[in-house]
């Protein structure tokens, strides 16, 4: 299961912006840049990109030109020319902190979380006092599985966000992963003081203890989650993956149907479904529910990977090269995706691209455990939370 898919809807909270400095520029561009910004404040973005475009046509220096169009760029969902353009307003004031934060947002809105970084950590440098970054910085580490990092970030927030339901889930997970029970729990019983006996606090449980891999914990939370409000968003789903890991196939399948119901737009569902139909070799029915998934979000590995893989169930290794291939573009680091791609050559006849594609996926599992042993070892820090591979 991806961390994203459990937890993109609940913890993924539309933050403020943060406004460019005050700026001196000429007169015209003055005017111009006032009357931006109140287009901008009144959420009129294409008469607010108009006037920030006149802007640094007129004044191709003015610093709040850029950073307020990298802003309407991104609250327009347009990340790279946001990412683009505030680097932009960063490459004339450095030092602004302002700029670190906006492009920070930038990147953790696209869910590049490993980019958001640095620009988050860059403002605590600045103003090491600047709760709102921290709590970015923090969540980042958490979506890239750095626990040490997330416990060190947050912990300096817990008196102020001791009633936020979202920041007790991080940190009782946090906790658990490095070992700190007596925390965790803590951490767990503060938020089901402070969220009470509803859904969302039940699901926000339930994705904890799968992250945790207590299953058994997790479907009585999602159970009462469901039975609380059966049509909130992600607790079908979540509920559907612990039946999964328990070995229910037959309940999974049902409450990811439950699930496309109520959230059609979301592809994870479908992605699940897709890889039950496989697992029982219905190569028919797990590529219409592939299919759907990528429909929605094209660039999902997974769905790529499973519909070449229906295709070699089928004996048609053609057509499960172009899925292989874009699957392995995707992930470039998987060994599983370039043998796979490897097979799918070798069947359909290309003998040198094929062992070429396996003697990669061999070097890849080299150094998969050679990265393991040092590990182990304790030469290396143990690496970060991804995806599951299926």
């Amino acid at each position: 299961m991806s961390k994203l898919p459990a937890l993109g809807a609940v913890l993924f909270a539309l933050l403020p912006l943060v406004p460019a400095a005050a700026q001196q520029h000429p007169p015209d561009a003055k005017r111009l840049f006032e009357e931006a910004q109140l287009a901008l404040r009144a959420q009129d973005y294409t008469k607010a990109e108009r006037g920030f475009h006149e802007v640094l046509r007129i004044d191709p220096r003015s610093v709040g030109g850029y950073a307020d169009l990298g802003v309407v760029y991104m609250r327009t969902g347009r990340y790279d020319l946001a990412i683009e353009t505030l680097k932009k307003a960063k490459s004339l004031a450095p030092r602004m902190a302002g700029l670190d934060l906006d492009l920070g947002l930038a990147y953790y809105r696209k869910q590049d979380f490993a980019k958001a970084i640095p620009s988050f950590a860059r403002v605590l440098q600045i103003e090491p006092a600047h709760s709102q970054a921290r709590y970015l910085l923090g969540i980042c580490y958490f979506m890239q599985g750095d626990y040490e990092r997330t416990v060190s970030t947050l912990e300096p927030l817990s008196k102020d966000e001791s009633a936020n339901l979202d920041y007790l889930f991080q940190m009782g997970v946090a906790y658990a992963k490095v070992n700190r029970l007596e925390d965790s729990t803590r951490s767990f019983e503060q938020m089901i003081r402070a969220g009470g006996d509803t859904a969302p606090m039940h699901l926000l449980m339930g994705i904890g203890y799968l992250d945790l891999e207590q299953y058994p914990r997790a479907q009585a939370e999602l159970e009462k989650s469901v039975s609380l409000d059966p049509k909130l968003p992600f607790a079908h789903y979540n509920l559907g993956v612990a039946y999964q890991k328990l070995k229910k196939p037959g309940q999974a399948a049902a409450e990811f149907k439950r699930e496309i119901m109520i959230s059609p737009d979301q592809p994870w569902s479908y992605e699940n479904l897709g890889t039950m139909y496989l697992q029982q070799r219905d190569a028919s029915q797990a590529r219409e529910m592939f299919g759907k998934a990528l429909k929605i979000k094209p660039d999902l590995p997974n769905s790529l990977d499973g519909i070449g893989k229906t295709y070699l169930q089928q004996g048609l290794p053609d057509q499960a090269v172009v899925y292989f291939e874009r699957a392995v573009a995707l992930r470039p680091d998987s060994a599983k995706m370039h043998f796979q791609l490897g097979q799918a050559y070798l069947k359909s006849g290309r003998r040198d691209a094929g062992e070429k594609q396996i003697a990669q996926a061999e070097q890849l599992q080299a150094r998969a455990r050679k990265e393991m042993e040092e590990i182990v070892a304790g030469k290396t820090a143990a690496p970060k939370a991804g995806d599951e591979e299926r």
